[in-house]
């Protein structure tokens, strides 16, 4: 080949260049490299590292007292409860004791006041880093946006070892007409502190998830936490508008766009 000539594209050097370039857009693993037949020892140890990083947050202890403190300061007012899991283990392993209250989360519950427009709860889910995190950033925009709404938003409830479905059971009990549920997603091996936002119409127990919508990975490096209010609030005022989420309200967006819920600061 001459100085001149443009380089051959099935060179394994200039694809890997193409790849290794690409790597500064995303943190999936590609154009990793390998030492002979095996991987590098510095690919191996990142892989570690994430792996570690990933089993830490599912374990993860959260500071419910800071949080609700925090919330408080804020002018929410906060309800701590449990689901009926007993402990992290037993929330691992029966998932379906993370969708229910407990006897005493229920009592607590059944004391607040009834009817508001919204529920909003907030579980450790499966990261308690995700909450750390991301959750008073998005509570501060999404709250100025929902009050700018003229929509009632009742207690925040903080829920220990809770799943996306006890939502269902918490907005029942408040007589909520919709509830948004924000919650530590599965750790992955790129992401141990993404937040997820389910947003329900009507919410009773027995609800499918094909029931709600879904707005994921709230995070510094992901969706941002003003876009992603933004973005709650469109897919809430569509859902007030039409008394619908889920798959039929996707349904209805592919012909109307999601409206912006107001201009940025």
């Amino acid at each position: 080949m001459m100085p001149d000539d443009p380089p051959d594209q099935t060179d394994p050097l200039v694809t890997t260049d193409k790849l290794a370039r690409l790597r500064r857009f995303t943190p999936a693993r590609i154009a990793l490299g390998r030492a002979g037949s095996g991987q590098l020892t510095a690919t191996g140890l990142r892989f570690m590292l994430d792996h570690a990083r990933a089993r830490d947050a599912v374990h993860a202890t959260l500071d419910f007292e800071a949080i609700g403190q925090a919330l408080r300061e804020r002018d929410w007012s906060v309800v701590r409860v449990r689901s009926a899991a007993a402990d992290r283990a037993e929330y691992l392993r029966r998932p379906d004791l993370g969708r229910r209250l407990s006897p005493t989360g229920r009592l607590a519950i059944d004391g607040q006041q009834r009817g508001n427009d919204i529920a909003i709860v907030a579980a450790d889910g499966l990261s308690a880093s995700a909450i750390e995190v991301n959750l008073l950033p998005l509570l501060d925009h999404l709250q100025r946006f929902l009050l700018a709404q003229g929509l009632t938003i009742g207690p925040l409830v903080l829920v220990e070892q809770g799943r996306v479905a006890i939502g269902d059971e918490i907005g029942e009990l408040l007589g909520a007409k919709l509830v948004v549920v924000l919650i530590g997603e599965r750790p992955g091996l790129s992401a141990a502190d993404s937040l997820g936002a389910y947003i329900t119409w009507r919410p009773q127990i027995g609800l499918m998830d094909s029931s709600r919508n879904c707005i994921s990975n709230i995070r510094p490096a992901g969706l941002a936490p003003e876009d992603a209010a933004m973005q709650i609030v469109g897919l809430i005022e569509l859902a007030f508008k039409h008394a619908v989420t889920g798959v039929q309200l996707n349904d209805l967006r592919a012909a109307e766009p999601i409206l912006v819920a107001g201009p940025r600061e």
